[in-house]
């Protein structure tokens, strides 16, 4: 019913007398009628749109209502005049001007210093991830080029071929470690089988009158043994230790060092590479001041990458000297406790863990503190 009184509205025809002054419309009774029933009951807003330009207008003027609407409901009785003067208040305070097609704009709140100080920020984040993304696609790029073979690297041979080495040395030193591991393993296993058939002889001379002694004898070499080879086991434990040390710490901290070493030389290569594009294409105002940016950014990787490449020869040569002192005193040991445990010489066996200083834990005991190791 509203879209036909809102019709009938839009499409009277409004006279126009000579002097360019509108005349007065014609009454309508049917539309006064229908207009004072809908002014009580309230028109649904949900189901009508405002329309601005009058008839024949475009759909700019379009103005959705998302709620319904009623002038009784606001407390306004069903006089037409006073409900029309409701809808103009309404209308502008609630949904804007009329016909303007926009909906009303909040006033905008002064920023607070907390709002100033989350701004700056989020604009410090945004600046970080600006750069990583732009420092990411350079290296990329540099990485892509060099493994096509369409990209020049810079190669220092010397210091290449010497961290090839370390990589080759610490993988055979982690196959000793873990030769080491296995040996260390299969020891205890034996003595814990000598020990229980020490204890087995033990039992059974007590048992055999006649086989006393033979049992006897067999019974004291398996404790001799498991004495020997607690012994041993120490020496090893401690020259297992001493390599796991050399492998996963020493090695590995110098690696990581060649591994931030290759990172710098591919973004120095990386904005390198930019340099060089930038200095052979034209020469404006706004290339120059690009071409001073890529200067700096790549003075400044260089010398990040010449510091990195002093560091990892300074760890490659400290590395080596602590690889041969280590080495000697644990190869020593290794061959010392081997040899005269198999040898039987069980005062040659106690020596060697005197001169390496290797204190023997009894069984069972439970591991000393950092302290009492120091």
């Amino acid at each position: 019913m509203t879209d036909g009184i809102l019709g009938k509205a839009a499409t009277m025809e409004i006279p126009i007398h000579g002097n360019g002054e509108a005349g007065q419309l014609p009454e309508d009774d049917g539309l006064e009628q229908d207009l004072q029933q809908v002014m009580v009951s309230g028109p649904n807003l949900n189901e009508t749109s405002i329309v601005s330009g009058g008839y024949g207008g475009s759909g700019d003027g379009l103005i959705p209502t998302g709620k319904s609407f009623s002038c009784a409901g606001r407390g306004v009785g069903g006089e037409p005049q006073r409900c029309l003067m409701y809808l103009r208040e309404t209308g502008v305070r609630e949904l804007g001007p009329l016909g303007s097609g926009r909906h009303p704009s909040h006033s905008a709140t002064p920023a607070g210093p907390g709002d100033e100080v989350a701004r700056g920020i989020a604009g410090e984040k945004f600046d970080i991830v600006k750069k990583w993304g732009i420092n990411t696609y350079k290296c990329t790029k540099q990485l892509l080029s060099e493994r096509f073979g369409r990209g020049s690297r810079t190669v220092d041979l010397e210091l290449e071929l010497q961290i090839e080495l370390l990589r080759e040395t610490k993988r055979k030193y982690e196959s000793v470690l873990q030769l080491g591991r296995a040996l260390t393993a299969h020891l205890y296993s034996l003595l814990q089988t000598q020990h229980a058939l020490g204890d087995a002889f033990a039992d059974l001379s007590q048992k055999s009158p006649e086989l006393q002694e033979e049992f006897g004898y067999n019974a004291e070499t398996q404790k001799l043994l498991c004495k020997n080879g607690e012994t041993l086991l120490g020496a090893v434990n401690f020259f297992v230790s001493s390599i796991n040390t050399l492998v996963t710490k020493t090695m590995e901290d110098t690696l990581m060092t060649v591994k931030q070493y290759e990172a710098a030389r591919l973004e120095y290569d990386a904005y390198r590479t930019d340099l060089e594009e930038l200095s052979l294409g034209p020469r404006d105002a706004g290339t120059r001041g690009r071409l001073e940016s890529a200067q700096a950014t790549f003075q400044a990787h260089r010398d990040k990458y010449e510091k990195l490449r002093g560091d990892v020869a300074i760890k490659l040569k400290f590395l080596e000297e602590n690889k041969i002192k280590v080495m000697h005193k644990q190869l020593l040991l290794f061959h010392n406790a081997v040899s005269a445990y198999f040898a039987g010489n069980q005062k040659q066996l106690e020596q060697t863990l005197q001169q390496f200083n290797i204190k023997l834990r009894p069984p069972g005991a439970e591991k000393p503190s950092w302290l009492e190791e120091q």
